[in-house]
């Protein structure tokens, strides 16, 4: 049965405590949402430890009572049972604790800003990109999250080319952010009259929003372009100068929005940029510690192929975890918990074991 480091267990155990004695003086302490912040991340773990070390005690009792020559059968018997239970509670409980002292992903509280983009195969990548988006904004409502479309261009027989948004909600990036990747769809296009199943694709990247804390856009790193736009249905006799289009300059990376206002176009713009941006630090940092150990569900890598939506057998496979379900209908009705709680797992799962080799070591 697998030990918990006991330094590490009172070391958090008496941080608690003091933050306890510290938010006692009151709200007005100069320091109180910050000792908040802090204890409100060491609740769940501190009550884990206090339920994982009463069960140490009771198991030390059951086994005192087991050794003792003055207790009857029936009381040995007894503490037999007690010992097979105790030992599957503290398996249990320290498996919990394990998880609760993984690394945290500091983006993981925040909202993401969804970028989708119609892949090979046409049209019909462009209708399916429409139906994944549809897909998030249907899981964005069943989880009460706000979603904003910051820009879109529409595919030409449906669906989109291209369309981003930003989702805000509790823990919406640490949902999310394992969606990035090739999604594959296997299906037969209303087009198609001899009922031949075509394949296409379509690009996710789920980025986490970055806030002005997370990085810092210098004037001078940008060139700001004022592009005209073409009102509804591409007729150009309703254009405007509103389209707006960053270049940042030091990474290169180009981003447009061309909605009605010119200010808003500006505001979502750089709003995204500075995902990516953050995105691009995020990357960075994170193949430098896969470099020494591999923790990763999948790569990441946006040219992965990650997932297949086949139609005709009405399944979802995600190649990465090896599950398949056939409920293929609802999991585009944006009922996709059952693959996002199997991808959290394996991500957790691979990081204790990545623990645990370096612990070893």
């Amino acid at each position: 049965m697998a030990t918990l480091p006991n330094a590490t267990l009172n070391e958090i155990q008496n941080r608690f405590a003091t933050l306890e004695r510290e938010m006692a003086k009151g709200p007005e302490h100069e320091v109180y949402s910050k000792l908040a912040a802090e204890y409100a991340s060491l609740e769940e773990v501190n009550a884990a430890i206090g339920d994982y070390r009463r069960a140490e005690e009771e198991l030390k009792g059951s086994r005192a009572l087991l050794t003792d020559p003055s207790a009857d059968r029936e009381m040995r018997e007894l503490a037999e049972l007690e010992i097979d239970s105790l030992r599957d509670r503290i398996e249990v409980l320290t498996q919990r604790i394990r998880l609760l002292l993984l690394p945290k992903d500091a983006a993981d509280e925040k909202g993401a800003i969804l970028e989708i983009r119609a892949g090979t195969g046409g049209s019909e990548a462009g209708l399916f990109a429409g139906d994944l988006f549809r897909m998030y904004q249907r899981y964005s409502e069943l989880n009460r999250w706000k979603l904003e479309i910051l820009s879109a261009s529409e595919g030409e027989v449906g669906g989109y080319k291209e369309v981003i948004a930003a989702i805000r909600g509790a823990g919406v990036f640490s949902r999310l952010k394992f969606e990035s990747g090739v999604h594959r769809v296997q299906r037969v296009p209303e087009t198609e009259s001899g009922g031949r199943i075509h394949t296409s694709a379509a690009t996710v990247a789920v980025l986490p929003e970055a806030e002005d804390i997370d990085v810092d856009v210098r004037a001078e790193d940008i060139r700001i372009d004022t592009m005209r736009s073409s009102g509804a249905g591409g007729q150009h006799v309703n254009t405007t100068d509103s389209a707006v289009r960053i270049t940042h300059l030091p990474t290169g990376i180009v981003v447009t929005s061309s909605e009605k206002s010119q200010h808003q176009n500006r505001a979502r713009a750089m709003q995204v940029l500075k995902a990516r941006l953050f995105d691009m630090e995020r990357q960075k940092a994170d193949d430098e510690r896969s470099a020494a150990r591999k923790s990763q569900v999948g790569s990441g890598d946006r040219s992965e192929r990650i997932r297949t939506y086949n139609f005709p057998q009405g399944r979802v496979t995600d190649h990465r975890i090896n599950l398949t379900l056939y409920k293929l209908d609802r999991v585009m009705e944006g009922e996709i918990d059952e693959l996002v709680e199997a991808l959290v797992s394996d991500h957790q799962a691979k990081l204790l074991a990545a623990v645990g080799g370096e612990d070893e070591a």
